[in-house]
Formats: structure tokens, C-alpha cells, sequence
């Protein structure tokens, strides 16, 4: 039934009854109106408006649920969709609704695709960049003052060239450590368990924390995306507990149970109350949909964050 004639039904039902109330019970009305038949009419009106709000309530209730639906949609967390049953007006327009969120989340998930592509495509060129140009400049100029250390004869000179050479290999080491963040070479030639502890390592050689890992002996053979996905999401939620946490340890887990992969980071820091997610986190909230995995962020008992990366597996290997 349409919208229209559904209103135009209810209402109809209203004064109907309200009619026939009229023609059947001993009411009538005197001129001038006397107490109790203003009294009679009142409350007649009142009752024909309360009925008829209840049932505009009943039929009107499909479109708030929609209303509150679009309010607090996010394309990142899918499959928010309404129950429909019936016919007509109302339920076809939750159906649209429901076909019109799942355009989107395809949409979103093809041009999320595209760009994810794009920036590792970029990361990729800009690290090969960093230790291709930006590297070996550094080390010429690392080779050219330690020359000219060993050929001055002036103490206060060759300190100064000295400090200088050291400047410049700490600098060399920045930047090779962040070619290796922007394109994880060993995550190509060793693998992801590999990867992940290289990982864990830097952390806790730059930053001090304390870095427990446990990564299960029984993994299943993952697809290039999947170990990608893994790792980059370990590396944003360790860059984030280093960033924002003010957390004194970190554990990364990794096992698998059944046909899934799934991947903890936990923390002991101050969590993420009441914070809105940022960039960072619905980034890897984004490459989680390309391999179908949910992620799932909570505060845990003794204080901090857990990330939870769940990702289901095919009877082939990889991603669902």
C-alpha cells in the first residue's frame, strides 16, 4: 500500500469509528451546548486524536527506523541493513534503502581498493628513492668525511669532522629505517613472521617499550594481500600505542584458529575513551574490508586498547 493511502486509510478508520459512535450511541447536542456534552465531545476528540497518532506511529515506524539508520551508518562497519517484509509504499522503500547500502559499501570498497593500490604503489616508489638516491648520497658524503678526517692534522678539525660523520650515519640509518616502513622488503623476501618481529623490534629500539610477541607455529600459507593487510595493521596500531598510548608495554599476537587468522595488538596504556577514531584507524578499518576481515577495537580491564584483526580464510589459502 502506498504512503498515501495508508495515512488516508488510518485516518479513515479513525472518523469512521468516530461516526459511527455518533449515529449509534444515545449522544446528542443542545443549543446552547450544555456541560457534559462539551465534556462528551472533548473527550471524543481526544480519543479520536490519541488513536489516530498510535496508529500513524504503527505505520509510519519503517520510515524512523530508516531516519535513525542513515543518521549512523558507516560505510566501514557493513552489513547494516533493515528488516523488510511485506509489500508496498513503506517496505519497498527499505528495500531501496538496503539496495542503495549496497552500492555503496561496493562502491566503497572498489575505490577504497584503487587508492590503498595507488599509495602503496607510491610508497613503494618514494622508498626505492630513499635508498636508491637519497642513501647513497648520504653514504658518499659519509666516505667523504671520513677521508678528510684521516687526512687533518688538527684535532679541533678532525672532531668536528668526526661528529659530523656520526650526525650523518645516524641520519643514513633514518633513512634507511624509513624506506624499510614505507616498502617492508623483508616482508617480501622473508615473510610475514619476519616482518612482524622486525617490527616489533624497531619499536622497542626507538621507543623504549617493552614488545611481547607470540606468533603461532601452525599458520596457514597466507596470499601477498592478506600478509600485507596483516602488516600494515600491525604497524599502524604499534605506531599508534608509540604516538598516543603513553603505554609502558605492548604484546602482538598472531594464531590461527579454525579458518581464520587473527591478529592482536594489546596494550597497557590510557585507551581510547571517548576519542573519535582518526585517520589511522579507519584506514585500517578500510584495508580490512579488501580481504573481508572485521576489525574490532576494545578497552581492556587493566587499562589500554586490544586491536583485533579477524581474518577469514578459503579452503585455498588467503582471504575469503
Amino acid at each position: 500500500m502506498a504512503l498515501f493511502w495508508r495515512i488516508f486509510g488510518l485516518n479513515a478508520l479513525v472518523l469512521g469509528a468516530a461516526t459511527a459512535l455518533l449515529l449509534w450511541a444515545p449522544v446528542t447536542v443542545s443549543v446552547p451546548v450544555a456541560l457534559t456534552e462539551a465534556v462528551v465531545l472533548i473527550v471524543g476528540m481526544v480519543v479520536m486524536l490519541v488513536a489516530n497518532a498510535v496508529l500513524l506511529q504503527v505505520g509510519l515506524a519503517p520510515l524512523e527506523r530508516v531516519t535513525r539508520r542513515m543518521a549512523t551508518v558507516d560505510l566501514l562497519r557493513p552489513g547494516q541493513r533493515l528488516s523488510v517484509a511485506g509489500h508496498g509504499g513503506v517496505p519497498d522503500l527499505v528495500r531501496a534503502f538496503n539496495d542503495m547500502l549496497d552500492r555503496l559499501e561496493n562502491e566503497r570498497a572498489t575505490s577504497s581498493a584503487r587508492a590503498l593500490s595507488a599509495q602503496e604503489g607510491e610508497r613503494h616508489r618514494i622508498a626505492q628513492e630513499l635508498h636508491d638516491e637519497v642513501g647513497q648520497s648520504m653514504t658518499a658524503v659519509l666516505l667523504e668525511l671520513k677521508r678528510a678526517a684521516d687526512r687533518t692534522a688538527d684535532p679541533v678539525l678532525r672532531t668536528d669532522l668526526l661528529h659530523a660523520q656520526e650526525t650523518t650515519r645516524s641520519s643514513l640509518d633514518d633513512v634507511r629505517r624509513l624506506a624499510r616502513r614505507l616498502r617492508p622488503g623483508v616482508l617480501e623476501d622473508l615473510g610475514l613472521i619476519s616482518a612482524l618481529t622486525t617490527l616489533a623490534s624497531d619499536l622497542s629500539t626507538h621507543t623504549g617499550l617493552a614488545v611481547h610477541r607470540h606468533f603461532a607455529s601452525d599458520l596457514p600459507r597466507l596470499d601477498q594481500p592478506t600478509e600485507l593487510v596483516l602488516y600494515r595493521v600491525a604497524q599502524e596500531s604499534l605506531t599508534n600505542v608509540a604516538r598516543h598510548a603513553e603505554a609502558t608495554e605492548v604484546s602482538v599476537r598472531l594464531d590461527s584458529a579454525g579458518d581464520t587468522v587473527q591478529l592482536v595488538i594489546c596494550d597497557n596504556g590510557r585507551g581510547i575513551g571517548l576519542a573519535h577514531e582518526g585517520a589511522g584507524i579507519r584506514g585500517m578499518r578500510e584495508r580490512a574490508l579488501l580481504i573481508g576481515a572485521t576489525l574490532d577495537l576494545q578497552s581492556v580491564p587493566h587499562g589500554g586498547l586490544q586491536v583485533s584483526l579477524t581474518v577469514p580464510l578459503s579452503p585455498e589459502g588467503g582471504s575469503r
